[in-house]
């Protein structure tokens, strides 16, 4: 049997980050969860590791060493024009709710994937 486990992240404000996280995976809020120095999301299928944020005094400061890949277009039997237009689609969603791109990667003219910022800096790639 899997043990659970939840990736933890921390934040200067973890409301925040939990709303854009929330969009960012189609996580929900963790029912139960009343931590005023935190935030916790949980898959709603059930299936995926809970994510959660805890509230600390300094802002980040350096590179992730461990980050989230949102993958939107993940079958092989997805042709390359409907994956650069799945990609785009989430990037623009996440620009409105806070994100910077850092850079966009290319292979052949098509999107191999974009590395982004959330809105407290941490940074994580859309594929």
């Amino acid at each position: 049997m899997a043990t659970h486990w939840t990736l933890t992240g921390d934040a200067i404000d973890p409301q925040r980050l939990a709303a854009f996280w929330k969009l960012a995976i189609g996580y929900v809020d963790e029912d139960g969860y009343d931590y005023q120095y935190g935030a916790s999301l949980v898959d709603p299928d059930g299936i995926g590791p809970a994510v959660s944020f805890l509230r600390v005094p300094e802002p980040k400061s350096a590179k992730n060493r461990l980050h989230i890949d949102i993958r939107v277009a993940t079958s092989a039997a997805i042709e390359p024009p409907e994956r650069d237009e799945l990609i785009r689609a989430k990037v623009l969603e996440l620009l409105s709710a806070g994100a910077q791109v850092v850079h966009e990667t290319l292979w052949n003219g098509h999107v191999e994937g974009v590395v982004m910022t959330d809105p407290e800096g941490n940074e994580f790639c859309v594929a």
